[in-house]
């Protein structure tokens, strides 16, 4: 056992808990307690813990699974943090994921400090839509989006919604992403100020107090929605209506303005971007192939480059291979709010299951999204894209790529009007 990599730990753990037993105790205690130390290993571990065990545990969106997350994770926090029980911890977050209506007798509050999901498609898909809801309950006050600065530049043109930093490393060892949660509690100390908390990393889903629990208002989005087909956003509407009584929440963008975005008008805008999740997307030459294909419409095509990394250069490679498709591929290089307003002018967006097609909803753009790499169908359903204009969603089941290419192509004609 004490040379079994992290990986193979949360390999294991995770094993176990799909089965519905519980995991092995020596296992998860060494991968917590690795991913609780120092330097690279403890980050190393980290990235093994969240990625094989906490997120395919919440992709599943399966209440047995849920409450497993929160026995686990719960003995992981208070593994690192002083003075905190994993009993304690459980029980609160029995109390507060069972929900309860905003008291109008309470009065109206100060503040609203709405969590960040730190994700930027589940902020537009899910966070966008709280964020409504409470401009419409509390239109006297102050609004706080708490979260990284990339996160809250999706809605820095909205003069009523605030930022509070908070930073959040998606790859950092556990104690560091535990300390994002712990930094935001002194803000958020206020008596009349609300929390609301759309199943936010920064709370790790809810188990971690950022404040007291008369406050705290707590959407557990994995559980909510039992066994139905519903999206997380007509999930979210829901329950901003029988939290907040707000019927008409809607998911919304308010990137700042960027006269550059005219450049998308009539465009067609792609993302390649997964997440960091290579099972994501369809082996090559998809992806070289789908832009030729758009291009081959008469269009501009915008391809977002993404943040760098693997995906910048998967880019590249596509548009080189693509040869430019003639010099009508024009590629976006910098911030993902500034593209966002990009994919809302355009005519029509395609990616993969990606931020990118929650903007595309949300901004009420025409889409075409594709997913693979998906745990179970429920992903497919909790994730997809919902809005009011024309879109499609083509899960890969076991098709060849050359198929779904002729379907995205197919589509985007069928969109456009073109003949």
């Amino acid at each position: 056992m004490a040379s079994t990599s992290p990986t193979e730990q949360a390999a294991a753990v995770l094993e176990s808990c799909l089965k519905g037993e519980p995991p092995p105790r020596e296992l998860w205690r060494g991968l917590v307690a690795a991913a609780a130390g120092e330097g690279e290993p403890a980050v190393e571990a980290s990235e093994a813990l969240f990625q094989g065990v906490v997120e395919p545990l919440a992709d599943r969106f399966d209440p047995p699974l849920c409450r497993r997350y929160a026995e686990l994770f719960s003995e992981a926090i208070a593994y690192c943090v002083s003075g905190w029980e994993a009993a304690d911890l459980l029980e609160r977050y029995g109390s507060v994921r069972r929900g309860r209506w905003y008291r109008a007798d309470r009065g109206a509050p100060e503040a609203v400090a709405v969590l960040s999901r730190v994700t930027l498609g589940a902020d537009v898909a899910v966070t966008s839509i709280v964020l409504d809801a409470v401009k419409k309950r509390f239109p006297n006050a102050r609004i706080l989006f708490a979260g990284p600065r990339k996160c809250w530049e999706l809605f820095a043109a909205d003069r009523r919604i605030e930022h509070l930093d908070a930073p959040y490393l998606r790859r950092g060892a556990l104690k560091e992403r535990l300390d994002a949660g712990l930094r935001l509690r002194p803000a958020l100390e206020s008596e009349n100020l609300l929390v609301m908390d759309p199943d936010s990393r920064l709370s790790q889903l809810g188990l971690l107090p950022v404040c007291d629990e008369e406050r705290y208002f707590f959407f557990e989005s994995r559980c909510y929605g039992g066994e139905s087909d519903d999206s997380l956003t007509q999930l979210t509407q829901r329950w901003c209506a029988e939290v907040l009584g707000v019927v008409d929440a809607v998911p919304f963008i308010a990137p700042v303005a960027d006269a550059g975005a005219r450049e998308a008008e009539g465009a067609v805008t792609v993302s390649l971007g997964v997440g960091d999740n290579p099972a994501k997307r369809l082996p090559d030459p998809f992806e070289e192939e789908l832009l030729k294909g758009l291009a081959g419409l008469g269009l501009p095509v915008v391809i977002d480059k993404g943040a760098g990394g693997e995906e910048a250069e998967r880019v590249e490679r596509a548009v080189a291979a693509a040869g430019g498709a003639n010099g009508r591929i024009k590629v976006w290089e910098g911030a993902f709010a500034p593209f966002a307003a990009r994919i809302a002018a355009s005519r029509l967006y395609v990616g993969y299951d990606s931020a990118g097609q929650h903007v595309a909803a949300a901004a009420r753009t025409p889409l075409i999204s594709v997913f693979a790499g998906y745990p179970c169908e429920r992903f497919v359903h909790r994730w997809r894209p919902t809005t009011t204009a024309p879109y499609r969603v083509l899960a890969v089941t076991g098709a060849d790529c050359k198929v779904i290419l002729d379907r995205v192509l197919e589509t985007a004609h069928q969109m456009l009007g073109i003949c």
